[in-house]
């Protein structure tokens, strides 16, 4: 108990307190804006720690991440430009909820929920490290694989219309994820003699495109067809979210659970979670039809997830030095510089840093609640704005963030590419979030099939030898077949059905 006390009067001194209150406008600021994600803005705040003690250095980041993750939701409710891969999961239905006039439900919903996913991960995160932490360690290329493959099924399955349309949109952006040198044979494919396609196709730049280039096309072309959504006459936003929180209980707590467990996992991150977390709310609701139309309810799951995976992203990265996504492998550089040695042992010779650790995750998940609150207020505003004047501004912010990534033009051309083939595909009512999972996810999928089938001297077999990789490996095959075989029992028992009727 002594510990606790003693890191809690580490964390909460006035210079430590405006640090978290700075670097929680920073992240709110960076991940509002799209192409600017909640890595950039823990990249950015590195140089800064160098000048900080640990605890106020850690705090920054911490904090700075917790609200860009959330903050990526403004755009993609507002604009329907997700600022994050992870808020791709559920922009059709927060987007929709603004086009009814309800921006402030959909980005209430993520808001609250963010934060008590945050704060159940960091729960998980206080008790249960160590036990959650050798579990992701029996994780190898089999069990990720598996994982890869789950996740990518659900972006089929969750996709608005037909299932085919969603799958034709995964296959663009699996193709474009085999661009480049980045696979294991090291061999460059489909790059046509261009320098600057062997590093790949750049995601941030490939998803601003997609959403937020082709959005400002379609405006081009089909100005003044659109309406300003209507004003809204709404209640509080915490009013309306504790009604959410009575009517979806078991789907906050299902999302929290699956965050952090998912987010403990070395690489898998809050990308992967948000995307199952929005099928399984899909699979399991009362209500799947409304999903992609403008229902709060997949916004509450895969809200609760997106922070709680952030959290649980931290377990394998304090108990074992391995990072659980590409923040926290910014975040073990920094303790290391700070002197402060990822590991078993640092429970034991640093409790007090630990435990500050906890403290700053608990209080930056609840600062973003009254910041979340006058982020929100502001960004309304957006919607008032004339799209002759808001369009520029938002294609000014793209090419800025595209640029940014590599400090390159190639990633503004990159960016255009995708807006042309992102409006096209929206023109003939093909999906635009799949094909961003697919690009975010390929690599991780060739990557880990191709180790698994080295170790396995070419045997299949092997993918189901592992307890864990063989019950998700059986798991995603039912996600295959399920509704197939559904379809096929209820296509027989129709028949009969109907004869007997004639027959009455």
């Amino acid at each position: 108990m002594s510990m606790i006390f003693e890191a809690a009067g580490l964390v909460f001194q006035p210079y430590v307190l405006l640090v978290i209150f700075a670097s929680a406008a920073f992240g709110m600021f960076v991940g509002a804006i799209p192409g600017l994600t909640a890595t950039m803005a823990t990249a950015l705040l590195v140089p800064v720690t160098f000048f900080m003690e640990p605890v106020p250095a850690i705090a920054a980041i911490v904090t700075a991440t917790a609200m860009a993750i959330f903050a990526g939701d403004i755009p993609g409710t507002l604009l329907r430009m997700p600022g994050t891969p992870a808020s791709a999961a559920y922009v059709q239905d927060a987007y929709a909820l603004t086009r009814k006039g309800r921006p402030e439900s959909a980005l209430g919903a993520s808001l609250v929920f963010s934060s008590l996913g945050g704060i159940f991960g960091t729960l998980v995160l206080i008790t249960a490290s160590p036990v959650l932490a050798e579990v992701a360690l029996k994780f190898s290329s089999f069990e990720y694989f598996w994982l890869v493959v789950l996740g990518l099924s659900c972006a089929v399955f969750i996709s608005p219309g037909s299932p085919a349309r969603g799958l034709i949109s995964l296959f663009i952006g699996l193709f474009a994820a085999t661009i480049g040198l980045e696979n294991p044979a090291g061999e460059p494919r489909y790059t046509f003699g261009n320098v600057e396609l062997m590093g790949g196709v750049q995601f941030i730049p490939a998803m601003i495109g997609l959403f937020a280039v082709s959005e400002v096309i379609r405006a081009f072309i089909h100005r003044g067809t659109d309406e300003k959504p209507p004003p809204t006459g709404k209640p509080g936003i915490f009013r309306e979210q504790a009604r959410n929180l009575t009517r979806y209980p078991v789907q906050a707590l299902r999302g929290s659970v699956l965050g952090t467990a998912i987010g403990a996992l070395p690489g898998a991150g809050a990308d992967i979670a948000a995307w199952i977390s929005y099928a399984v709310s899909k699979k399991f609701s009362k209500t799947p039809e409304k999903f992609g139309s403008g229902h709060v309810e997949g916004l509450v799951e895969s809200g609760s997830s997106n922070n709680g995976a952030m959290s649980g992203a931290w377990i394998p990265a304090l108990v074992f030095g391995i990072p659980g996504d590409s923040i926290t492998a910014i975040v073990i550089g920094v303790l290391y510089i700070k002197g402060i040695n990822p590991g078993p042992m640092v429970f034991i010779t640093q409790p007090q840093m630990i435990y500050a650790v906890f403290i700053v995750f608990l209080v930056a998940n609840l600062m973003m609640l009254p910041l979340g609150w006058l982020a929100i207020k502001g960004a309304r505003q957006v919607l008032s704005i004339p799209q002759r004047v808001l369009m520029p501004l938002i294609l000014m912010f793209c090419m800025v963030g595209s640029f940014a990534i590599n400090n390159s033009v190639f990633g503004i051309w990159l960016m255009f590419v995708f807006g042309i083939i992102g409006f096209l595909m929206e023109e003939n009512d093909i999906p635009i979030a799949p094909a961003i999972l697919g690009l975010v996810l390929g690599p991780m999928l060739e990557q880990n099939f191709v180790t698994s089938m080295i170790k396995s001297d070419g045997s299949f077999i092997a993918f189901f030898e592992r307890p864990i990789a063989a019950g998700l490996g059986l798991f995603t095959i039912a996600v295959w077949f399920l509704p197939l075989i559904l379809a096929l029992v209820r296509r027989k028992a129709q028949p009969s059905g109907t004869q007997s009727t004639q027959g009455n």
